[in-house]
């Protein structure tokens, strides 16, 4: 990672939700609890201006998966990283989704990759079936 601030770690990411017979509510859903995050002013590590929240759509998205991007860059976000976590379980707890990825990007420890999934299907809001993988790449140099 190429960062000219000193101790800068950049979080970004991607939520999916496969759409269903139910896309509509699902996407009304997931919007609104990301809206309903905390203000970055709040200095909330999760918050809803790291999200681009998707539009709500008027065509037919029947055989399109719902891909909601975030990112932010942080001071040392790796130090709070537990409560980093904590608070973005807390957002997927409340959404519909079938898969979720995390990439931190630090100067002092590399990339890592956390891959969030769920039983069956897809999980549903207050379901708390939530699976978490991460890997770890070392950049060289």
């Amino acid at each position: 990672m190429n960062s000219d601030v000193r101790g800068e770690s950049v979080v970004y990411g991607v939520i999916k939700n496969i759409a269903d017979q139910d896309v509509a509510q699902h996407r009304h859903h997931n919007r609104r609890a990301m809206e309903q995050l905390p203000s970055a002013e709040s200095w909330s590590l999760v918050n809803r201006e790291m999200f681009s929240l998707p539009e709500q759509q008027s065509i037919d998205l029947s055989l399109a998966t719902e891909v909601m991007h975030f990112g932010a860059s942080y001071i040392g976000v790796e130090h709070e990283w537990k409560y980093w976590l904590e608070q973005f379980e807390g957002l997927l707890r409340k959404m519909y989704w079938v898969s979720a990825t995390v990439h931190l990007e630090t100067e002092m420890s590399g990339v890592h990759s956390f891959v969030f999934a769920t039983n069956g299907m897809g999980h549903k809001p207050n379901q708390s079936d939530i699976q978490i993988r991460c890997e770890w790449v070392k950049e060289a140099g």
